[in-house]
C-alpha cells in the first residue's frame, strides 16, 4: 500500500494530533467508472474525484476559510483511496501534510497562512487503480490573533569574509521545539555558488547560520523569510521581514600559533605573509580556536580596569593602541604593541591579545575584513566559546551545529544559549 506525503519545500510532515478543533473538510467521493479500451485502468482520463465537496467555511457562498483550522481531505468512498495530495499558497508556500497508510484521509502538519490562496490538487485511484483527480481552491481569512513575530537578518548588507555567519533576531521568543520548527522552515537561505547549511538556534530570539565549511569565496548569500501570515502558535503569527543579501570577498585566514609566536596569513589557499607575534602570558592566555573578524578599529583605548585587573595594580594598563583588530566582544584584537617587539617572535607577554609591530598590524588592518577569520593554536588557553563572546560559530563541529536545529531529527533538548558579553578590550 502506497503512503505519500506532500512536502514539497516545506520539510518532513510529522503525526500531530488535533484536539478540540474543527477541520477544514474536503470529502471526496471517489467516482466509479469504466476502464479504457485496453483494460489498462493507467491508461484511461482520470475521473471526477468528488462528486460532493463540503467545505468549512463554505467557498461556494463566498465566505473564507479560518487559517487556526487544519486542512483535511477525506475520501468517503470505501472503494477508493487518497494517493496524493498537494496543497501550495499564490506565492509558492507548500503544506507539509501526512496521508493515512490506508489513503483513507490526508491531514496538514504545518500551519496554513492568513489572508492566502491556496490551490488543493487530490489524486485518487478507485479499486480497479483507474486514477481519478480533483482541484479546489480556497482563500484563508485575517488571523484570529494580532502579535507578529518579526525576524531581523544579520549582519547588514556588505561584503564579508567567508566565516561570517547570518543571524536572525526575533522579536518574541520562541521555546516550544515544534514551534521552532515552523519559524526555522521559513528562514530561507540561498547562495550562489550553491552550499547547505543549518540553522542553530542560540537561545529564544537567536539564529546563527552557517554552512558546514568556510562559504566560498566570492559567493552572494541571500537570505529571507516566508513566515508572513504563518501561524507560530495560538497567540502568534508570522509578520513581514526584509530579506538581506550580502557578498563574501577573499577566503583570508590568519593562523596565529602561540607556541612558535608566529601568525601566518593565508589568501585564497596561498600563504601571503608570516608575522611575529607574542600572546598571551601565563594567567592571561589567548583563547584557542577559530574567531571571527568583527570589526577594526584605528585607535582604542584600553584600560585594565574594563576587565577587572585594579588600577595601581602590577597588570594594570591604560594604553591608545593601533590598527586594533577585534575578534572578541570581550576585548581581544589583533594589534599593533611597539612596547613588546623584542619578545615578538619569542615570548608571550601580552594580556591576551595577539601582538605585533606597527608596520605589521597595519599591514594586517588593510588586508582583513569583517568574516575574515583567525585561528588561534597552541595557546594554553581556553576555548573559544562558541556563542556570547563574538563568533566563536566554527568551534562547534558539524554534527554538533546540526544538534542546535529544531528541523534535524533525533536532536536532543534546547542548544546551547549564549549572553552576549559586550566588555571593555584588553591590551597585549
Amino acid at each position: 500500500m502506497r503512503q505519500t506525503e506532500s512536502l514539497r519545500g516545506a520539510g518532513t510532515g510529522r503525526s500531530r494530533t488535533v484536539a478540540g478543533c474543527t477541520l477544514l473538510v474536503i470529502a471526496l467521493g471517489a467516482g466509479v467508472a469504466g476502464c479504457g479500451a485496453d483494460d489498462n485502468p493507467l491508461s484511461a482520463e482520470p475521473y471526477d474525484a468528488a462528486e460532493q465537496i463540503s467545505f468549512n467555511g463554505s467557498v461556494d457562498e463566498g465566505r473564507t476559510a479560518d487559517p487556526d483550522r487544519p486542512l483535511e481531505v477525506v475520501a468517503e468512498d470505501s472503494d477508493g483511496r487518497i494517493t496524493d495530495v498537494t496543497a501550495v499558497d499564490a506565492s509558492g508556500r507548500y503544506v507539509a501534510g501526512e496521508l493515512a497508510a490506508d489513503g483513507s484521509r490526508w491531514h496538514s502538519t504545518s500551519p496554513l497562512a492568513a489572508n492566502a490562496r491556496y490551490t488543493v490538487r487530490v489524486s485518487t485511484e478507485n479499486e480497479d487503480g483507474r486514477p481519478g483527480r480533483k482541484v479546489l481552491s480556497f482563500t484563508t481569512g485575517k488571523p484570529t490573533t494580532t502579535q507578529r513575530l518579526a525576524v531581523t537578518f544579520g549582519p547588514e548588507a556588505g561584503t564579508y569574509g567567508v566565516g561570517q555567519p547570518l543571524t536572525a533576531e526575533l522579536n518574541v521568543p520562541v521555546r516550544d521545539r515544534a514551534q521552532r520548527a515552523v519559524v526555522e522552515r521559513a528562514l530561507k537561505v540561498d547562495s550562489t555558488p550553491a552550499v547547505s547549511g543549518t540553522w542553530h538556534w542560540v537561545d529564544d530570539k537567536k539564529l546563527h547560520y552557517r554552512p558546514e565549511d568556510y562559504w566560498p569565496a566570492h559567493a552572494t548569500v541571500r537570505v529571507h523569510s516566508t513566515l508572513e501570515g504563518i501561524k507560530i502558535n495560538d497567540r502568534l503569527r508570522g509578520g513581514a521581514s526584509a530579506p538581506l543579501t550580502i557578498a563574501i570577498g577573499d577566503r583570508v585566514i590568519a593562523v596565529a600559533d602561540a607556541a612558535a609566536h608566529r601568525l601566518t596569513v593565508h589568501k585564497n589557499g596561498e600563504e601571503i605573509k608570516q608575522i611575529p607575534v607574542t600572546t598571551g602570558k601565563p594567567g592571561f592566555e589567548t583563547r584557542n580556536g577559530v574567531k571571527v573578524v568583527l570589526g577594526k578599529e584605528r585607535f582604542v583605548r584600553m584600560r585594565s580596569s574594563t576587565v577587572g585587573i585594579a588600577e595601581g595594580s602590577a597588570e594594570s594598563y591604560d594604553l591608545n593602541v593601533e590598527f586594533a583588530t577585534r575578534v572578541t566582544w570581550s576585548g581581544e584584537y589583533v594589534h599593533a604593541a611597539p612596547w613588546s617587539v623584542g619578545s615578538q617572535g619569542y615570548a608571550n607577554v601580552s594580556h591576551g591579545c595577539v601582538g605585533m609591530s606597527t608596520g605589521n598590524a597595519e599591514w594586517f588592518f588593510g588586508t582583513v575584513r569583517a568574516g575574515d577569520l583567525v585561528e588561534v593554536v597552541n595557546s594554553n588557553g581556553s576555548t573559544m566559546e562558541p556563542f556570547g563572546n563574538g563568533f566563536g560559530d566554527w568551534n562547534l563541529t558539524w554534527q554538533k551545529w546540526r544538534e542546535g536545529s529544531a528541523l534535524v531529527d533525533g536532536a536532543q533538548g534546547d542548544p546551547r544559549t549564549g549572553e552576549r558579553a559586550r566588555l571593555r578590550p584588553q591590551p597585549a
